[in-house]
């Protein structure tokens, strides 16, 4: 009896898989929903409380946020992930669409971080052009945008990109592309046993975790009701939706980094545990990869942020109620002068 899932042989990539050039994908149009669906999640709440931005404020937030998230996610994607070196030698294809060939590619290899940093800095460029309130703003971005960001992760799926390592799990899935393993080696054979799996022929595909539904379900619907039932609601100051976001994201993706592969060029970054561990397979707490380091400073600076931003409100209110004792003070002695 197979106990692996097969990768679903309808799904394809292109929207209208029948229609051959047409460029048209689902990863693409997966984008669009999570932008369309987050920039009305802020608009329900510029309207709920009552908050005086325009629709050219809250359009062009949201347009420099994009910009900034397509620029950061391709040159991280390009830059510091791939490590062939053509990128380094020919720049232009960081955001050219159609490859070196001339076929259309569109912009594969986009960076989850690389994409945050991007975005962050253009919200705040925008922001301080137009003299918004950055941190008003981007707590309203920050409650919804992972609601929107589950059909990132969909789309992921549907590409058959960025699975997980090799399992044995009942819901693992063997994902079309993905590495063949030689059957010669021990463990290959014993987890396509536990799988079902016929072990005829010299390579085989092992079931892996569907990491892409992992980060959709985690990344997206649970972090997305935690900010938005939760913190939304019950934030002690402006900009703590910021810093929660950035937290519960590097937080809960530090985990699932575990069930998903790293990138093989790239492999584990640091190894505390087993040297020799390999990618494919889960390989203990102590094996970290670019993905996990790169949370962890999301960590720490959500918390760094958060007591910043803090410890800045606590000095305002403190030279305010010093301005007010003062004035207080300036008052009395006048009515005092009045009296003689």
């Amino acid at each position: 009896m197979l106990a692996a899932v097969q990768f679903p042989s309808w799904i394809h990539p292109e929207i209208f898989p029948f229609l051959r050039g047409f460029p048209l994908r689902w990863y693409g149009l997966m984008y669009l929903l999570a932008f369309g669906l987050s920039y009305l999640l802020v608009k329900y709440q510029v309207k709920t409380q009552k908050l005086e931005y325009s629709e050219d404020d809250i359009s062009g937030f949201f347009l420099a946020m994009i910009s900034g998230l397509i620029i950061g996610a391709r040159l991280f994607g390009t830059l510091l992930y791939d490590t062939s070196g053509i990128y380094w030698q020919k720049p232009w294809l960081i955001f050219w669409p159609f490859g070196e060939g001339g076929r259309f590619t569109g912009f594969m290899g986009m960076s989850y971080h690389g994409g945050f940093v991007g975005l962050l800095a253009g919200a705040i460029i925008f922001a301080k052009i137009k003299k918004l309130d950055f941190f008003e703003l981007g707590d309203l971005v920050a409650v919804s945008v992972p609601l929107g960001y589950t059909f990132g992760r969909i789309g992921n799926f549907i590409n058959a990109e960025l699975w997980g390592k090799v399992s044995s799990a009942p819901w693992a899935m063997i994902f079309p592309g993905a590495r063949l393993f030689p059957t010669s080696l021990p463990w290959v054979r014993e987890l396509a046993e536990k799988s079902g799996l016929s072990l005829e022929g010299a390579m085989i595909n092992l079931p892996r975790h569907p990491s892409q539904l992992y980060e959709a379900l985690f990344e997206g619907i649970v972090l997305w009701l935690i900010l938005w039932l939760l913190v939304r609601k019950h934030k002690p100051f402006k900009g703590f939706g910021i810093a929660a976001y950035i937290f519960g994201y590097g937080f809960i993706r530090f985990f699932i980094e575990y069930f998903r592969e790293p990138d093989a060029d790239l492999g584990y970054i640091i190894k505390l545990g087993n040297p020799d561990a390999s990618i494919h397979v889960y390989s203990g707490l102590f094996n970290f990869s670019m993905g996990q380091i790169l949370c962890f400073f999301m960590m720490l600076g959500a918390l760094l942020f958060a007591a910043w931003r803090s410890s800045m409100l606590k000095k305002e209110a403190s030279m305010l109620k010093q301005a007010n004792e003062q004035r207080a003070r300036l008052d009395s002695a006048k009515k005092k002068l009045k009296k003689r």
